[in-house]
């Protein structure tokens, strides 16, 4: 029997799975060292720059948390959805997300350096001047999202898709990706566009980007 060469195409991620009627988190359930919580609605409208290391997050809602400059390194979601609010400057050092939808979320700044995304999606997220270096994503998904000036570095992204994103000036370097797809991506000024070989681009994608990648490998532009 023949060999069947491996799809380049990226797997799509999972969706949360929900709760049906979830709690409201009460006064004694704020962001705290070690917290745990399952199957509720989070209610925290008011914690920027609270400090709670090793929280776990799972089957849960929420809308407009504010949670800006908050230092919660090694936190764990599962099965999650978030629309609006703020995590910017948030500290997310070896966070794990698994099956988690975010949706306008402000992430300006988010620190997710070692972090583990997997079965992630991100829609219309600022996630500009962030760090992910050394993160690791398999299935996620950015849709409509402003990605400037944020630091890839070292990233190793499987199944990856990135759809109208705004990636200026990010910084590839030694990135790596596997069966990953950008579809009307802006990289004006992006480094490290080398690390993108093998990646899916459209033609008209390709040419739009003319500009930065003859720019990576030093091509000399002539006046016409």
């Amino acid at each position: 029997m023949p060999r069947v060469a491996p799809s380049a195409d990226p797997r799509e991620p999972q969706g949360p799975r929900l709760p049906e009627g979830p709690r409201t988190t009460g006064h004694d359930e704020r962001p705290a060292h070690e917290l745990r919580l399952d199957g509720v609605a989070l209610d925290w409208r008011d914690e920027a720059g609270v400090d709670a290391r090793s929280m776990t997050i799972e089957r849960a809602l929420g809308d407009r948390l504010e949670l800006s400059a908050a230092r919660l390194p090694r936190l764990s979601l599962q099965d999650v959805a978030l629309t609006g609010g703020s995590l910017a400057n948030a500290d997310l050092r070896d966070a794990s997300l698994h099956r988690v939808a975010l949706t306008r979320v402000r992430l300006t700044g988010v620190r997710l350096t070692d972090a583990r995304l997997e079965d992630v999606v991100l829609r219309g997220c600022l996630l500009d001047l962030a760090s992910l270096g050394g993160a690791r994503l398999r299935r996620v998904v950015l849709e409509d999202c402003r990605v400037t000036g944020t630091d890839l570095q070292e990233v190793a992204c499987e199944d990856l898709v990135m759809g109208d994103c705004d990636l200026t000036e990010v910084d590839l370097s030694d990135a790596r990706f596997t069966r990953t797809e950008m579809r009307g991506c802006t990289l004006d000024g992006a480094r490290g566009l080398d690390r993108l070989r093998g990646v899916g681009m459209r033609w008209e994608d390709v040419l739009q980007s003319a500009g930065p990648f003859a720019a990576h490998v030093g091509v000399r532009l002539l006046d016409a």
